[in-house]
């Protein structure tokens, strides 16, 4: 009987140590692969360490201007008639930061998707069309300063403003400033004629898109828009050698960084190579370490000491042992190792390398301050077990069991289990999940959220608008909780164009009066693009920088969805190089081509940072994501004169589809502030919307309002949604 208790202990002592053993490796497992994939494999680390770094900053302020770059930045630019002081001056015009961000997430994704195993391959591709489009644009831009002092010379007839007009492009094309540009008041058929001439200067693949604008600016007498724009496509054309061989050897306009990486000594192989165990191994890795912990401190509390105090000071031993290792592990790394996964290359500017150290020193110190953070978890639950367990052993001395040990025991175990898997995503840095200031509303799809909408969003009284129907500025209505803008693009029109377009504007005689009265006073037209309403003269704000505002606007606001409603007096191409130039491409949003498709929740598009849908009431495309709103949506009229004349009748778009636009603002010789103070009410705004609603089949999307600052409509927008989101 001695014999065999003692062999019964000897055996209790053995499966202790083996526990005690494995607990400890166990947590050392857990701890290693949370954190791996908490910081490695996910993409928010490696975007946190970029911003962190000020990388995109560092970019401009001293990669792209590095006497060392030089060379690389001539290249990109070929033989673009450009000096190089007016390249780096301009460098963002050639690449956007929203599109050096843009790109650089898409890379991130490639590379921790084929790691984690959510991609079968990895392709790095880089698409850098946007960057080739830019280049002209820059060139473009370059060429106009050169014709913008250059004072119009008079010719006798058009034949020799031909004549003059094609000396003038050479000189362009050249890079020189012609001496003098011709002047004539063409007719339409000299116009076309005109036009042709200079757009024989290019390749043909080019003269359709640029015809309409050569054209309109001929038409306006705008010699110098009209030389500049075909110039910067026919210095490309003819010199720009160089650029050709870059759209050929970028395949069409995307380009494979691999081969570059692999020439300067880093080559993928060890992606390839460790890719088997993250993508699936290192997820059982954790489940069985986690799995293999449990019970193995299992195993401790039923061969432990007798008292239940003195079991629970000797579950946390194993837990301050796989800390430990975890933190001797770390020494040994920081010893010898140097945390570069990307070897600098000699060939490289010297601020390049220093940028690629810096954001691998940060990543490399986010990544060890991460792992010692989840270990220091297991730390905390060690601590839990000891001065709970000494508490207890100090009030029972007793052999007996007690109800309370196992319990303190098992939330231990649980919280350290826990916090040690949790620790690490806790600290990837993604932003919070709110979505148009509310949690609810993630879940909810797009077409179901009722959106404030501030009609005629750029006419307002801050900018000095003829007539406004708003008052604050576009950004200043954004903070007032408006999510949708409808906004009138034109360009500044010719007295002809304004005499006749007044008849059908909605302003009062007096109004109409002030603008002719303008327009014998102040007559030149301007150049590009303008959000105006009816006529530019009676109110205009630039497109390109409220556009650029609304951009800044969202970045500083990442859970905001916002819609724009464009009446589109200029073509959709024009649009559609208005929002590349504000840098909003990496926010717009596609909208899927058929119309009766489900629209994606709030959260998915905030998580997708595809934040700002457009739409026109004309065009539709020819970009993906400029499309016609009435193929989407339908609205109420909006001519209402009074306000118990509001209807829900079906209007353009007809009816059945998903959005739904209520046009809620009075127009009586212009818009009523008066009537606003009644339409815009909270109790108003809610019946007129459930009754349009019921009378409609489908939610209200866009409630459209004048003067949306006055009285409740934000209140009534944000009623509705929680009504819908209960």
């Amino acid at each position: 009987m001695e014999r065999s208790g003692t062999r019964e202990t000897t055996r209790r002592r053995l499966l202790r140590v083996a526990a005690f053993v494995g607990a400890v490796l166990a947590t050392a497992c857990v701890v290693a692969a949370a954190c791996l994939r908490g910081t490695v494999l996910a993409p928010d680390f490696h975007a946190s360490a970029l911003d962190r770094e000020h990388a995109y900053e560092r970019l401009y302020d001293e990669v792209l201007v590095d006497p060392r770059t030089a060379p690389v930045t001539r290249q990109l630019l070929a033989q673009l008639p450009v000096p190089e002081a007016q390249v780096t001056s301009n460098i963002k015009l050639v690449l956007p930061p929203d599109t050096v961000r843009t790109l650089t997430r898409q890379q991130i994704d490639a590379m921790v998707g084929y790691l984690n195993g959510s991609r079968s391959t990895l392709d790095l591709t880089v698409d850098l069309r946007p960057v080739l489009a830019n280049l002209d644009d820059l060139a473009q831009v370059y060429l106009g300063d050169l014709v913008a002092g250059v004072q119009n010379r008079p010719e006798p007839d058009f034949e020799r403003f031909a004549t003059d007009l094609s000396d003038a492009l050479r000189e362009l094309t050249a890079g020189r400033a012609p001496q003098g540009m011709p002047a004539l008041s063409l007719t339409e058929s000299q116009t076309e004629a005109a036009t042709s001439a200079l757009l024989g200067a290019v390749s043909a693949d080019r003269r359709a898109a640029l015809r309409p604008e050569v054209e309109t600016a001929l038409a306006d007498g705008d010699v110098g828009t009209a030389l500049a724009a075909v110039a910067a496509a026919a210095s490309v054309d003819r010199s720009g050698a160089a650029v050709r061989q870059l759209r050929q050897l970028l395949d069409g306009g995307t380009w494979d960084p691999a081969p570059a990486l692999a020439a300067s000594g880093n080559d993928l192989r060890a992606v390839h190579d460790i890719r088997p165990y993250t993508a699936t191994g290192l997820g059982l890795v954790e489940v069985l370490a986690a799995v293999v912990l449990l019970l193995c401190l299992l195993a401790l509390w039923v061969t432990g000491p007798p008292r239940p105090g003195r079991r629970l000071m000797l579950l946390a031993l194993p837990l301050l042992g796989g800390a430990a290792l975890v933190a001797a592990a770390v020494g040994v790394v920081e010893l010898l190792g140097d945390g570069q996964v990307v070897t600098p290359s000699a060939s490289w500017p010297p601020s390049l390398n220093r940028l690629v150290d810096d954001v691998q020193a940060r990543a490399h110190a986010m990544l060890i301050r991460t792992t010692l953070l989840t270990a220091l978890t297991a730390v905390a639950a060690a601590a839990v077990l000891l001065v709970a367990g000494r508490l207890l052993d100090r009030r029972d001395a007793r052999p007996a069991p007690s109800w309370r040990a196992p319990g303190i025991g098992l939330a231990a175990v649980a919280l350290a289990v826990a916090g040690i898997v949790v620790t690490p995503s806790a600290g990837a840095g993604s932003a919070p999940r709110r979505c148009q200031g509310s949690a609810a509303l993630c879940e909810r799809p797009y077409d179901e959220v009722a959106q404030l909408t501030a009609h005629n969003a750029m006419s307002t009284t801050v900018d000095r608008f003829i007539g406004p129907l708003q008052d604050p500025a576009i950004t200043a209505q954004l903070n007032d909780g408006v999510r949708a803008l409808q906004l009138d693009t034109y360009r500044w029109e010719r007295p002809e164009e304004i005499t006749a377009r007044l008849d059908g504007a909605d302003f009062t005689d007096e109004q109409k009066e002030l603008v002719r009265r303008a327009v014998d006073t102040i007559n030149p037209p301007r150049d590009g693009l303008w959000l105006c309403h009816a006529v530019c003269r009676a109110g205009a704000v630039e497109l390109v920088p409220e556009l650029r505002e609304i951009g800044d606007w969202m970045r500083q606001h990442p859970t905001e969805v916002i819609t724009l409603i464009v009446q589109d007096e200029i073509s959709a191409s024009d649009t559609e190089r208005a929002f590349r130039e504000a840098g909003l491409e990496s926010l717009l949003y596609t909208p899927d081509p058929d119309p009766a498709e489900p629209w994606p929740t709030l959260g998915q598009m905030v998580d997708s940072g595809r934040r700002l849908v457009v739409f026109a009431e004309d065009a539709d495309g020819p970009a993906p994501w400029y499309r016609n709103f009435y193929r989407y949506g339908m609205e109420t009229p909006f001519a209402f004169r009074a306000p118990d004349r509001m209807n829900c009748s079906p209007h353009r778009g007809g009816t059945g589809k998903r959005l739904f636009l209520l046009n809620h603002f009075i127009t009586d010789n212009g818009g009523s502030r008066l009537d606003a103070g009644t339409v815009n009410a909270r109790r108003f705004v809610l019946d007129r919307v459930h009754r349009c609603e019921n009378e409609r089949g489908h939610p209200v999307t866009f409630v459209a309002v004048d003067f949306a600052t006055i009285g409740d409509a934000a209140g009534a927008v944000a009623e509705l949604n929680e009504e819908r989101a209960g």
